[in-house]
């Protein structure tokens, strides 16, 4: 929202470019306020478009075949945590996500959904492979507005790829979205309504949305949500009766939500609250807690 506001000043102002950045700078510092983001206003000017990343889907550098289509059984746990803005020198303790999985057996996979760093540096996203690739499951990124800041989608591109994928496992299909700048488009959410038809679910499986725009805010005027109120009317009813949760995150807050049999969770940041959501599957339903870390 910060983003489509700045660039609409922009376009009305080109020649005042000094004023619209001191009006973005206050936008930004609005947005840090009710979010607690740290916020680099900067980067709002730099990002990439959706349609530029979405050409490399299913172009995959750091998952795996094995990762991509993992063995979950019938029952299974796994960990969403979202907002985690690792900077060059502050992990904010994320590598002890590591002894949490390794006390529970059953958890079979981590989603990490979006702003997994603070400016989407090659550094960064270094850090945060590390500690995935250290972990004995898999961890599946979602790409969020802070991990394409300063031009930086071509180390996503190089370390990562894709920012719009599907893992199909065995009992259960998760799909990845692209939500970086604050919207689906046209192209991600039709993939998404045809790869729905052939994702397992009801019994015959799960299936868990991933995106890091959330679609619902509280209070309401909360500026923090999904750009586009008919795309997210679309998501809504796409996902009626075929999805399990859509887990979000952005907006620093914890908020809970159903909508036509599916629930909207979105979790706040791990930066401030070491939070991470425990999702238990069993076969006669799911469950899920939210924890901290430490």
């Amino acid at each position: 929202m910060v983003k489509i506001i700045v660039k609409t000043l922009l376009t009305f102002l080109p020649r005042r470019a000094a004023f619209a950045a001191v009006i973005a700078a206050v936008f930004a510092a609005a947005f840090a306020a009710v979010s607690g983001c740290n916020v680099d206003t900067g980067g709002l000017f730099s990002s990439t478009d959706l349609d530029t990343r979405l050409k490399e889907k299913n172009n995959f550098k750091f998952l795996n075949d094995k990762d991509l289509s993992p063995a979950l059984g019938d029952e299974y746990s796994f960990i969403v945590i979202t907002d985690i803005h690792l900077e060059d020198k502050k992990t904010y303790g994320l590598e002890n996500i590591k002894t949490v999985i390794e006390d529970n057996p059953q958890i079979k996979f981590a989603v990490f959904c979006g702003d997994i760093t603070q400016k989407g540096s090659e550094q960064e996203l270094k850090k945060i492979l590390e500690i995935s690739r250290s972990l004995a499951i898999p961890a599946y990124p979602v790409i969020g507005n802070h991990d394409i800041f300063f031009g930086n989608w071509s180390a996503w591109k190089e370390l990562i790829g894709s920012t719009s994928y599907r893992v199909s496992g065995d009992t259960a299909t998760l799909f990845i979205l692209d939500s970086a700048n604050g919207f689906l488009g046209k192209q991600q959410i039709n993939w998404l309504e045809n790869e729905l038809k052939t994702a397992k679910s009801g019994t015959n499986g799960r299936v868990f949305v991933f995106s890091h725009h959330n679609l619902f805010v509280a209070p309401a005027g909360n500026p923090q949500q999904h750009a586009d109120t008919s795309e997210r009317a679309r998501i809504i009813s796409l996902l009626s009766g075929k999805c399990d949760i859509m887990f979000t995150g952005h907006s620093h807050n914890r908020l809970i939500n159903e909508a036509g049999g599916t629930l909207f969770i979105n979790i706040e940041d791990f930066t401030r609250n070491k939070t991470y959501c425990l999702v238990t599957v069993t076969k006669t339903g799911l469950s899920y807690t939210f924890k901290n870390l430490f």
